[in-house]
Order: C-alpha cells, then sequence, then structure tokens
C-alpha cells in the first residue's frame, strides 16, 4: 500500500499501517521553510518514514506528473490512504490503486467536509461529532463511506484533544476496513454538505460582543493556532488559558476594599458585567464580561513575551475592574 499524509497528526495512522502491512511508498507535501534560519525541513511525516527506511516521495504537484503517476503504476498498489496529505488527488491517480484510496476523515460526513473539520466542529459548539473512513472521489470528501464512529464532544476538549481521540478511533477502523477490502460496504454521501475551510489568523480574534459560549467555543477550536487572542493598547495579547465563569464571586465583606483596588490584592469586586471586553472581577483570574455572560482569562502571552498568569499580565499592565480590554 501507498500512504499520503504530512502533519504530525497523521503520524499514528503511518505507524500503525507499517505495524500492519506492507507500506512500499509514503508521500507527502514537500519540505518547508522552518526556524530561525528558514532551512529547507522533512514534514513530519516525511521525517518518520525516512527514519525507517521507507520509500518517500515529496511531489510539488500531483496533476500532469507523469514520472510520479508511473511510479505508483509499478508499485501494483491493492490501496491507498490517505490522513491530513493536504492536496486534491486527480482522476489518474484515483484509478491506480486496485481498491482506490481510502482516507480517514474526523467529521460526521457529510458534515464538515474540508481541511479543518474538528475546529469547526468546536467553534459552532457541536454537542457530537463522528470520524469516517470513506473511499476517495474527485470531490472534496464527497466519497462513499465505509465506516463511521460517532461520539459525543466533551465540554472542555479542545481541537488537539478531539482531534487525536478521532484519529485514533479512526485508526482502529481503517485496519479494520483494509482487512476487509474485498467486501466493503461503500454508503452514498448525500450531494449537499458543510464546508470547514482552513483557519485563518483573524479566526482567533475574540470578539467579546459574542456570547461566553460562543467565545469559549471558539477558543477550544482554535487550538493550537492560530490561537485566542485580543489587541489592548495596541498590542496582541494570547490568551492560553480560559474558562467558563457560572456566576459572580460574591461582593467583598464590609472594609474589604473596593473598586480601585489594585490587582495583587487577589479580592473579588462585585461590578456587573457593562460592556463587552469591560474587566468584572479580579480574583484567580480575569473575568471579562462578554455580550452575554462572563469568561475568565487564566493564562495570556503578551505580545513580544513569554506565557504569563493573567494576574502577572493584569499587574502589569495596570488593569483594574471597569477598564477596557481593547
Amino acid at each position: 500500500m501507498a500512504f499520503f499524509g504530512s502533519p504530525a497528526w497523521a503520524v499514528p495512522v503511518l505507524q500503525a499501517l507499517h505495524q500492519h502491512h506492507q507500506v512500499v511508498l509514503v508521500v507527502t507535501q514537500p519540505d518547508k521553510p522552518a526556524g530561525r534560519g528558514l532551512q529547507l525541513t522533512p514534514c513530519p511525516v516525511a521525517q518518520w518514514a525516512e527514519a525507517q527506511g521507507l520509500r518517500v516521495e515529496k511531489p510539488a504537484k500531483l496533476r500532469k506528473n507523469p514520472d510520479f503517476l508511473a511510479l505508483c503504476r509499478t508499485l501494483n498498489l491493492d490501496v491507498a490512504v490517505t490522513a491530513a496529505y493536504g492536496k486534491i488527488l486527480p482522476a489518474d491517480l484515483l484509478e491506480v490503486p486496485r481498491f482506490g484510496f481510502l482516507n480517514l476523515h474526523p467529521s460526521d460526513l457529510p458534515k464538515y467536509r474540508g481541511p479543518a473539520p474538528v475546529q469547526w466542529t468546536l467553534i459552532n459548539g457541536d454537542a457530537e461529532t463522528a470520524v469516517c473512513i470513506m473511499q476517495t472521489d474527485l470531490g472534496m470528501d464527497t466519497g462513499p463511506v465505509v465506516a463511521k464512529w460517532r461520539t459525543s464532544v466533551e465540554p472542555d476538549e479542545t481541537a488537539v484533544e478531539l482531534a487525536g481521540r478521532l484519529r485514533d478511533k479512526g485508526i482502529e477502523l481503517l485496519i479494520e476496513a483494509i482487512g476487509n477490502l474485498e467486501s466493503l460496504n461503500l454508503t452514498p454521501q448525500p450531494s449537499a454538505g458543510t464546508h470547514a475551510p482552513m483557519l485563518e489568523k483573524d479566526d482567533g480574534k475574540i470578539v467579546w460582543e459574542r456570547t461566553a459560549s460562543e467565545i469559549y467555543n471558539r477558543h477550544r477550536g482554535v487550538q493550537p493556532w492560530p490561537g485566542s487572542w485580543f489587541e489592548h493598547q495596541g498590542k496582541r495579547v494570547k490568551v492560553i488559558r480560559m474558562s467558563r465563569v457560572e456566576k459572580l464571586a460574591s461582593p467583598p465583606a464590609a472594609g474589604g476594599g473596593g473598586a480601585g483596588q489594585e490587582p495583587s490584592d487577589n479580592n473579588p469586586v462585585n461590578v456587573q458585567p457593562a460592556a463587552p471586553s469591560s474587566v468584572v472581577q479580579i480574583l484567580d483570574g480575569l473575568t471579562v464580561a462578554t455580550g452575554q455572560g462572563c469568561l475568565a482569562l487564566l493564562e495570556v502571552q503578551p505580545e513580544g513575551k513569554k506565557p504569563m498568569s493573567a494576574l502577572d499580565w493584569a499587574r502589569g499592565a495596570r488593569i483594574q475592574p471597569g477598564n477596557l480590554l481593547q
């Protein structure tokens, strides 16, 4: 068989295939500049495959690439597998393996076709999702489904965690499907579906006018990239950790201080939510008002600095209750 994949997420898929079957070819994206020196660096799948002595090819394009197509035809492939490869496969290549291409896709197809299904599952606040093994056709994740496993989404699960969990179950489904190539049950997908486009940097920007649930779900979905962030006094602040706030802390006892407290006092301040982005309380974190409800910022990374607790950042930035984080 041949394996097509590129990022670290796909490495365990290749590892499992290599353990159970003969992988005669690994195809990845070309090397890309990385690090301070922008040195050309193989992607994680290529690095692992090369370390195992597997044959690795990194074609810049698949369409109108007769040399690569001829190579694949000489291998007498029974099947090929894709997992986060990142390129559309042309018709002549799809016809090469005897049983076609199988793709591991972490969504409840036909929902979230495209490159970022797990991220948009979380951003949209879905309570359930799935992982599918599908047979690749000329469309984008439109081929018939071979196997599907549904699961609930945990309320605090991040994209990294959910993607890993779906991938691991998908590996089980994939190994089972490859062992049953002669009699796969192909279930056609409906033509209509939803698209999950690649995330952009601005997808991580916190829009305080959204509800607390919407902001929190987006925060889960944009991990690890582009991450959640906002701008304060012209500088970007990345939010590494945040939490839901079910209710505000009780007001301080008489004589315990008021709205003029410094953040380091570590006392709650009972300020009712006003404008979105208002700092409502400074306690274990910064409680911030949104369009509906509040969120607590726990750990942040100011532009050009290392990660720190939100309280330390607030102290240095002289944030006080009633200030706006914008």
